[in-house]
């Protein structure tokens, strides 16, 4: 089965009801802390979104938004669990970060929760770095932020 990726943006579709996914999922490995986090998660600013499609139906997706003059926030990272494991979040990860460096992008940065150890274990396999937590992640412990380099 062939992986199909698209370059998008937030008005897709396929995007917003993988999102609403996502956020149910946080929902329950957020727990009391969700609010503060879905309030950093507003799809409407995201230009720039890549959705996986296995069969023509959507499997994943990701998206990055300027994080700085050098730098892109990698956000709403989500692979259905039926699809986990197949490397379609890497590949989409993947995809993220050469359009990042299309548009002269040098690194890409991230928050993840420490309670969500597939995504810690994800970013570390895919060369991200644990940075000191940045902006509104600063004071939150449960946060964990990570940066890569883009070659």
């Amino acid at each position: 089965m062939k992986l199909n990726i698209l370059r998008t943006d937030s008005k897709n579709p396929d995007f917003i009801a993988l999102v609403k996914l996502l956020d149910s999922y946080l929902k329950t490995t957020d727990g009391d802390e969700h609010d503060f986090y879905n309030q950093f998660n507003n799809i409407d600013v995201l230009k720039h979104v890549v959705i996986a499609y296995k069969d023509n139906k959507p499997v994943g997706c990701g998206a990055f938004k300027p994080f700085n003059n050098v730098s892109v926030e990698i956000k709403r990272m989500f692979t259905k669990p039926e699809f986990r494991g197949q490397n379609i979040a890497r590949t989409i990860l993947q995809e993220l970060e050469n359009w990042a460096q299309e548009l002269a992008y040098k690194n890409t940065v991230l928050e993840t929760g420490k309670r969500q150890t597939e995504a810690v274990n994800f970013y570390n396999k895919c060369g991200y770095s644990i940075i000191p937590n940045y902006g509104q992640y600063k004071h939150m412990e449960n946060s964990l932020c990570f940066k890569k380099e883009l070659s």
